[in-house]
């Protein structure tokens, strides 16, 4: 689990015989030299209450390492006409044109996503979760899936004004002149958004991004959950970067797979400029593209996904150690 604390039990068993012959039974402590192995009856979670906002911190990190990989999906999601058909090719064309800086074309409203959206989904999780699981027992599956569902909507419907400046920002090099918004920045794209379109722009979308997000969360943060523990159960590898990494890299893919679809409709509406209702909009697309529309840049999506949720649950653990350490906690 993201937030227990693996610590390793041993028990020593002694004679009452006066007799010096009589035999101990062996003790379950290691030799000296020996690493302990965890067994699943080793196993025993601590509850720790970290800060609310490491999600957010953690996110935000990481996006700072993977938004050009963030970029180059939204590109290709919203290809039209003669537009560059892969990966390499949109990355080439975003740097012909706009130069390495346009690989971080709406790193600010990226940012301001993360501080709201990821803050609120990871800070409402990991505190439910503690809440609702009883001190040394591991949190079921379909718990960890309900409690993940819940945080992800409610974050996503926290961090849908920033997202929707994120989407436009990603793709205002490739519109003409005339669609173009020229947002300085995320903050400076919101405000624009309710002086001209209303605050209610600032739900654009909100609904399969809320979705999306939920479907995200349950993915991710779940599966990260359950992998890591079980990883720590039935291996010797314990809490480790190791462990940490096998399971950010196995949610991911999970993750990248199950909100592609939603992913795809959720850049689509709100870059729109029409306001037509969602079903006629899903209609549409599958007209003219066929299924193929729902993993529609699935590869750019995961090289993105899969290197952001390593990276954020690197960054998370890495908060978490040094929160332990300034607090003396044991591991």
């Amino acid at each position: 689990m993201s937030h227990g604390v693996p610590i390793q039990e041993t028990t020593m068993t002694s004679t009452t015989s006066g007799n010096p012959a009589a035999v101990s039974p062996p003790s379950t402590l290691p030799s000296h030299g020996v690493k302990p192995t965890l067994r699943k009856k080793d196993i025993v979670l601590k509850q720790i209450a970290y800060p609310f906002w490491f999600g957010g911190s953690a996110s935000s990190m990481a996006a700072c390492v993977t938004h050009p990989l963030d970029l180059v999906k939204v590109r290709m999601q919203l290809r039209s006409g003669d537009g560059p058909k892969n990966m390499s090719g949109t990355f080439m064309q975003i740097v012909r044109t706009s130069g390495p800086r346009g690989l971080y074309d709406g790193l600010t409203a990226s940012l301001l996503r993360q501080m709201t959206y990821s803050t609120v989904r990871f800070g409402v999780y990991e505190d439910l979760k503690r809440r609702l699981t009883p001190e040394g027992q591991k949190p079921t599956l379909p718990l960890l899936i309900g409690l993940s569902s819940l945080s992800g909507l409610l974050g996503g419907l926290s961090g849908n004004a920033a997202d929707v400046v994120n989407v436009r920002m990603q793709q205002e090099a490739v519109l003409s002149e005339s669609h173009k918004r020229h947002y300085r920045n995320g903050l400076d794209g919101m405000l624009k958004m309710a002086r001209t379109e209303g605050l209610l722009s600032w739900y654009r979308g909100a609904w399969p991004n809320a979705t999306r997000a939920a479907l995200m969360n349950a993915s991710q943060l779940a599966s990260y959950d359950t992998i890591k523990v079980a990883l720590m159960t039935y291996t010797p590898l314990g809490d480790t970067t190791t462990t940490h990494f096998a399971s950010s890299l196995a949610a991911g893919f999970i993750a990248t797979t199950i909100c592609s679809p939603v992913d795809v409709i959720k850049s689509r509406v709100m870059s729109a400029h029409t306001t037509k209702g969602l079903f006629s909009f899903i209609a549409e697309i599958y007209a003219k593209e066929g299924v193929s529309w729902m993993f529609k840049g699935w590869v750019p999506a995961f090289l993105r996904l899969g290197p952001q949720t390593i990276c954020t649950f690197l960054f998370l653990e890495a908060h978490r150690k040094a929160y332990r350490n300034i607090k003396g906690i044991e591991e």
